[in-house]
């Protein structure tokens, strides 16, 4: 059964690489992994795939060995394992703010004693059943597959501290753009209290012992996080490679004409 790049990188004291995902491109996972990174978040909850097409794309990141972090678009137990059942690594999970939820989604994708995901051992995450020994199986899941939950809310970052501590709970997410609109609309004119959030969650992880990974533009940026800590940062996307590189391919026709 597959080793997950992304533990594997964090384990070992290094920073985790992450792309993003949003469109059904089989090339774009081909080349993140030549590129060397070791996820791709796939965003499932602003982009929407039929599940079948969601299921062969999975396979592409398999037959590339590169990570699939799911970003879901529910909660719903049985369709948050079925996502690592079809091979995804990791489960991200948007706007979590209160460690009871927490405890519910680790309950949802862990197997026991540290949750209560369901058994099956027969589809694609385990080579359709490479093992017999469903205690080995189990504990290769809880051990290769990971719970990312996402900081997003003034909420969250009040219970950060309670949020970090609940087991299972493998890697916290900051979402910069939806915390800093929210932090805005209480009447924040600067990135004060965003920073100060960032370095509350930072800090709540490093206690806890639990990574933490953020959105990251620009190499200062990624110096920035990577000093206060972060342990996965994502740099590109789809969108952000399409319209970048689609702009700078158009500039070079003003050479010509």
């Amino acid at each position: 059964m597959r080793l997950s790049k992304t533990l594997k990188r964090i384990r070992e004291g290094g920073l985790a690489r992450c792309a993003n995902l949003g469109n059904n491109i089989p090339p774009y996972i081909a080349h993140a992994a030549r590129a060397g990174y070791d996820c791709i978040w796939l965003d499932l909850e602003h982009r929407g795939f039929e599940y079948r097409e969601l299921q062969a794309l999975l396979a592409h990141f398999r037959l590339y060995n590169i990570d699939c972090l799911l970003r879901a678009p529910t909660l719903e137990k049985t369709g948050l394992y079925r996502y690592l059942e079809d091979g995804a690594t990791g489960i991200m999970i948007p706007h979590v703010s209160t460690a009871a939820k927490a405890r519910d989604l680790v309950q949802s994708v862990k197997f026991p004693p540290l949750g209560d995901r369901g058994l099956d051992n027969a589809g694609f995450d385990s080579d359709y059943r490479i093992t017999s020994n469903n205690i080995e199986y189990t504990e290769w899941a809880n051990r290769e597959t990971f719970l990312v939950l996402q900081i997003e809310t003034p909420e969250a970052v009040e219970n950060v501290e309670e949020i970090a501590a609940v087991p299972g709970v493998d890697m916290l997410f900051v979402g910069p753009g939806d915390l800093g609109l929210r932090y805005q609309l209480a009447g924040a004119n600067d990135d004060t209290l965003l920073e100060a959030a960032i370095e509350r969650v930072a800090d709540a992880c490093k206690t806890n012992g639990v990574p933490w990974a953020i959105p990251a533009g620009t190499v200062e940026d990624m110096k920035k996080r990577r000093t206060q800590g972060a342990r996965m940062l994502a740099n590109c996307g789809d969108f952000m490679m399409l319209r970048d590189g689609l702009a700078a391919a158009s500039a070079m026709f003003e050479e010509v004409t």
